[in-house]
């Protein structure tokens, strides 16, 4: 094989002893083979694969031998570094060309390109070619200058690629301090997320029960729940009469104290005594649509109104009792909008004198418990419980009062508004009416509208789902009526003897309509628990259980799919008798069952727990980020003679309650309820804060 050079034969002879010469390649021809070439920088190299016969000695082929080898390995190692990228030391590849032929000599021709000033195809950088026929010429314009070659024939790198490179060293060592540094930012905001910044606390206390020691005394049992340490978890708030002795106005009464009760442990997180016994316990928002901190509403037995701040139990302010000269409070302090346009939302009171007729509004600052205006007198006669007061708002935002004695009347509230401002001027809240119920005031224009006259017992304002607008749900010594809040005409009449506890709304049914679970005592010991459909007024589900705890108070507690479980109190069910309308319990009267109904298992019940006192108020509260429910309950134990009874504050957890609770079969269902099949339902549910309203 052959590769044509000019100035040297075939065979690669020439004065120079063939080892190293430098020559320019000629173009192919159409009839020559690709001869194997590979272009380095910076000189075109003739290296013979065998050495040619006309050496001046031995010593002189193996020194040549020995320098075109460590040349060529150096070369090759140098061109081969950085395979098919363009190197600031390399320059360009060139495709390698391989020629063929009859001879037996392969030559590997190596194209070097120099960088600068060296030969590029055989020619100078000016373009002057060698002579074709001269030797010397041709190894003379192929010789590098001593300043571009080290000892061993080749081009040292220049400056600029001196100084590339430590550019290039730089920025890799500025990148590489750049990511660490960012690496360890990174680790370190990882560790504060994960040791620093304190996790929600988990309701760990599945249940837990606090003694408060003997009571005093008094009928009232004042229970709420809030989230007063911001822990994500509502706490219990509860009045009661301590046993001590104390004197109020001259008057001998056991002194009171409002306690807040952690509803994570049961223990206390502050306390603030009561100049008298409490009556209620409201903790609500005076500033909607703001941050501020709960305020709890507190109303006493005669002349007390206090506003506390949830968080650190302090008296916020407090109703002066000279206001109140001649009369006591007669219900708890209700809710009213902005009245004085300060921001913050206004109270009403109803007080009532020696005689029935003595009756008058009071409005109050929420902000600072003063009154706004002068007390407003009505002259009512009835026969009854007293009903309210309760503040209702139509659909087109109007606000009522809704109170009475044994039946209910309606005040607008912009009427006692300007009697008690002595003024015609209104705030925007009280600008507007509602005909219809303006329709019904006497022929007479009195200022009270009659809502509804029959012996009412209970009254209740019920929220309606997906509307502003509320039902009212009316406990009569006959029955229970719900009345439409948009034109106050009867839904339904349900005919009852009996009910004296109020109805528990939830969701029972699949149509969405909030229903009612009732409590009416059937004979000795014995109790019917029943729930109505709140859409027709029909009884969806009714069981009689033995029971001689007096008004037990019952509730619920809504589930993400639209369901509310029920819970009430009765005595310990045997097996299902014949009768299955009547089961009769086997444990003492004094021991009381908390049971559940979930409307998806109407045929049993499930015992979650048991009390041997006195259930007298109860509440459930909703831990929003665990989507679990607890049920609180105030109890007060058995009293022994000359001693008072105690008090006993417990919790429960219901999630943890639905695994633990024991399975009472109410009736045989085809197919059979599985423990297993009941137990993964029970896991599944999960509890939101109620939907509705009362």
């Amino acid at each position: 094989m052959t590769c044509p050079v000019r100035g040297l034969s075939s065979r690669g002879r020439s004065r120079a002893g063939g080892v190293l010469t430098w020559a320019r390649m000629p173009q192919p021809g159409p009839s020559s083979r690709p001869c194997l070439a590979l272009r380095l920088p910076p000189f075109q190299v003739l290296i013979p694969r065998t050495p040619t016969a006309n050496y001046t000695s031995r010593q002189d082929v193996r020194a040549r031998t020995r320098s075109g080898a460590s040349a060529m390995a150096t070369v090759l190692s140098r061109a081969l570094k950085l395979p098919g990228k363009k190197s600031p030391d390399l320059g360009e590849y060139d495709p390698l060309t391989q020629a063929d032929s009859d001879e037996s000599e392969d030559d590997l021709v190596l194209n070097l390109q120099q960088k600068n000033g060296g030969v590029k195809n055989g020619k100078s950088p000016l373009g002057e070619a060698p002579e074709p026929d001269s030797d010397a010429e041709v190894t003379g314009a192929g010789k590098p200058h001593l300043s571009e070659v080290t000892t061993e024939g080749y081009p040292l790198e220049p400056l600029g690629a001196l100084e590339q490179k430590a550019a290039s060293s730089i920025a890799s060592y500025v990148r590489t301090s750049v990511f660490l540094l960012m690496l360890v930012i990174s680790m370190v905001l990882v560790l504060v997320c994960a040791f620093l910044i304190p996790c929600p606390p988990r309701d760990l206390h599945s249940t837990w029960s606090r003694h408060l020691g003997p009571q005093g005394g008094g009928d009232l049992s004042p229970l709420d729940l809030a989230d007063v340490n911001g822990d994500g978890l509502r706490d219990v708030l509860l009045s009661f009469v301590t046993s001590g002795n104390g004197s109020t106005a001259g008057v001998s009464r056991s002194p009171a104290v409002l306690v807040c009760l952690s509803g994570m442990n049961g223990s206390t997180l502050w306390s603030s005594p009561l100049p008298e016994e409490a009556r209620d316990i409201t903790c609500l928002d005076l500033m909607p649509g703001r941050v501020a901190e709960t305020v709890c509403l507190v109303t006493g037995t005669h002349k007390m109104l206090s506003a506390f701040n949830a968080t650190s139990g302090k008296a916020i302010w407090t109703l002066d009792p000279h206001y109140l000269p001649n009369g006591t409070l007669a219900a708890p302090g209700v809710v009213l909008p902005d009245l004085d346009e300060d921001g913050i939302r206004d109270l009403a009171v109803l007080v009532i004198g020696e005689l029935q007729p003595d009756l008058c509004f009071l409005l109050v600052s929420g902000r600072t418990g003063n009154p706004v205006g002068r007390p407003v007198k009505y002259n009512i006669v009835g026969v009854g419980n007293l009903i309210g007061p309760q503040v209702y708002i139509t659909t087109n935002g109007a606000a009522y009062i809704l109170f009475g004695f044994g039946n209910i009347q309606a005040v607008a509230l912009r009427d006692i508004f300007v009697q008690a401002q002595n003024r015609d001027s209104l705030p925007p809240s009280l600008q507007i009416d509602e005909p219809e119920w303006e329709r019904r005031r006497s022929i007479n224009l009195s200022e009270l509208i009659d809502i509804y006259s029959d012996g009412v017992e209970l009254l209740q304002t019920v929220k309606v789902p997906g509307s502003n607008s509320s039902n009212l749900l009316i406990t009569t010594s006959r029955g229970l009526v719900l009345l439409q809040g948009q034109n106050l005409t009867p839904s339904w009449t349900l005919s009852l003897q009996g009910l004296r506890s109020q109805p528990t709304p939830g969701y029972f049914t699949d149509d969405e309509t909030l229903d009612f679970l009732l409590q009416i005592p059937n004979g000795v010991g014995l109790k019917k628990v029943m729930v109505v459909d709140g859409d027709s007024g029909m009884v969806a589900w009714s069981y009689s259980i033995p029971c001689h705890m007096e008004e037990a108070p019952a509730t619920s507690a809504a589930a993400v799919d639209q369901k509310s479980v029920f819970l009430f109190w009765a005595e310990g069910l045997s097996a299902a008798s014949p009768n299955p309308d009547v089961v009769l319990g086997t444990e003492p009267p004094s021991l009381h069952h908390l049971y559940l109904l979930h409307p998806a298992f109407p045929s049993i019940l499930l015992d979650l727990a048991n009390a041997t006192g006195t259930v007298t108020a109860s509440e459930v509260g909703i831990n929003d980020l665990w989507k679990d429910a607890f049920y609180v309950t105030r109890t007060t134990g058995p009293s022994s003679e000359g001693h008072p009874a105690p008090l006993v504050v417990s919790k429960l957890s219901l999630r943890w309650a639905l695994m633990e609770g024991q399975v009472v079969q109410l009736k045989e269902t085809a197919p059979k309820i599985g423990r297993g099949e009941l137990r993964r339902f029970l896991s599944r549910i999960k509890f939101v804060d109620s939907p509705y309203q009362i």
